[in-house]
């Protein structure tokens, strides 16, 4: 198959300015002559020129557009590609492709160009999964991180710590094959130090929480008993009427949410169904459904009215909050009656959903924890999960140098050398790449 020259349209399906069709392959220059003309006279198609004709059915014009010739190893997929530009839309782009299947092309499978670029050495394996995290990437935080691993940043930091496990290895070997110059004990005391860095270094390098927030975003639960203003805090917070507001206990029956934009990373902000004791059993399941939001949030904001005395139902909510939370005290311009616990060790954030302006104290919370460091280094969760492998090999090779001898650390030494080479793909096979880019789509 990778001797097969591969086609696929390269852009968004719909109408659009511009459609691009792909090809790569060793016929791609031919099957190029064949479906595009070029205006004026005849001749060599420079390598890396834009070139104005026409996308050819036979000898009818089906589109007039720009065709150009990327030779190799100077391409994506560092093999002879073509590109076509025609006017976007959901029936041209479609017929330009079928001509290409006709001279000879075959229709790619997904993820098969950066496939390809992956496997003729152009990058590795972790530069290519940020590609697709760079298309799918919807908001700042999200896209630099993606941008981050597609330069390399995954691929600096693993092979940095693959080099430093060579060393150790090489370490360990010398003590196996030099006995009598080197002892267990200097192989140990030489040994152990580094490992220890080198696991620090591992860990320090990644965090999972930062990780999930740069892919998912940050998740926070609106909770309280009803009619304390949630759903209209939840309007004021998106700036739009999301979900229903009246006067009547218990509207908000099933979970409402919305998204937003704070310091570049995107919030998923859930209102839930009011937290009481309720008889109706379709207050129930919503009630029921708010307490599971609160246990897969991020955050929790427990909304209180300010114009009421604080109930029983108020502080049986309050004792089951996790940090991080916050007590929002709505309603503050309708005169305070609320006294908060002179134990409560949860932030207090005062505002009134009527006052949109109000609310910008709760977007500066929340942006606080919304906030991530620019060190993160990886954000998939498949270079997480080997990365956790890695670690794991290499501090039970270090429990092993402290109480045995450098010698018997060498299976877990290599089983960490492997799950770093995963990361990369130095080390992987047919399966593992076919789940990675079974999630690309089909132009890329």
């Amino acid at each position: 198959m990778q001797n097969d020259t591969i086609a696929a349209i390269a852009t968004p399906p719909g109408e659009g300015g511009i459609s691009v069709i792909r090809l790569s392959g060793p016929e791609a220059e031919q099957i190029l002559r064949k479906v595009f003309r070029r205006a004026g006279k005849p001749g060599e198609w420079e390598s890396h020129r834009m070139y104005y004709g026409w996308v050819m059915d036979g000898e009818e014009k089906l589109d007039e557009g720009m065709g150009v010739m990327m030779r190799a190893p100077r391409s994506y997929t560092r093999e002879d590609v073509a590109e076509i530009q025609i006017h976007g839309g959901a029936w041209g782009p479609r017929k330009a492709v079928e001509i290409c299947l006709r001279n000879g092309a075959r229709l790619a499978e997904a993820g098969e160009f950066t496939r390809r670029a992956f496997l003729n050495g152009r990058i590795d394996l972790s530069r290519a999964e940020a590609v697709m995290s760079v298309i799918a990437a919807r908001g700042e935080q999200e896209h630099r991180a993606a941008e981050r691993e597609m330069n390399g940043g995954v691929t600096a930091f693993v092979r940095g710590a693959a080099d430093e496990l060579y060393a150790i290895q090489a370490g360990v070997a010398a003590c196996v094959d030099y006995p009598e110059e080197i002892s267990d004990e200097e192989g140990a005391a030489e040994m152990i130090p580094r490992l220890e860095k080198l696991i620090e270094s591992l860990k320090a390098g990644v965090s999972e929480r930062s990780a999930r927030l740069i892919r998912d975003g940050l998740r926070v639960a609106l909770i309280g008993r009803p009619n304390v203003g949630k759903s209209s805090l939840l309007n004021a917070l998106l700036g739009e009427e999301r979900a229903i507001v009246t006067a009547i206990p218990g509207t908000t029956r099933d979970l409402v949410e919305g998204e937003m934009m704070i310091e570049g990373t995107r919030v998923h902000l859930t209102d839930t169904a009011g937290v009481r004791e309720a008889e109706d059993p379709v207050e129930r399941m919503g009630v029921e459904r708010s307490r599971r939001a609160m246990a897969d949030a991020d955050v929790t904001l427990m909304v209180l009215d300010d114009s009421e005395e604080m109930t029983d139902e108020d502080r049986k909510l309050m004792d089951s909050l996790r940090e991080p939370a916050a007590l929002v005290v709505n309603k503050t311009d309708l005169g305070r009656k609320l006294v908060l616990p002179e134990s409560n060790a949860f932030e207090v954030i005062e505002v009134s959903a009527k006052r949109p302006e109000s609310v910008r104290a709760i977007k500066e919370y929340l942006a606080g924890l919304a906030r991530v460091t620019d060190r993160t280094v990886m954000t998939q969760p498949r270079q997480l999960d080997a990365l956790g492998r890695a670690i794991s090999h290499l501090e039970d090779a270090l429990e092993t140098a402290r109480n045995l001898t450098p010698d018997m650390t060498a299976t877990d030494l290599q089983a960490a050398q492997a799950a770093l080479g995963e990361i990369t793909g130095d080390q992987v096979d047919e399966k593992l790449l076919d789940e990675v880019f079974s999630r690309f789509c089909v132009g890329k």
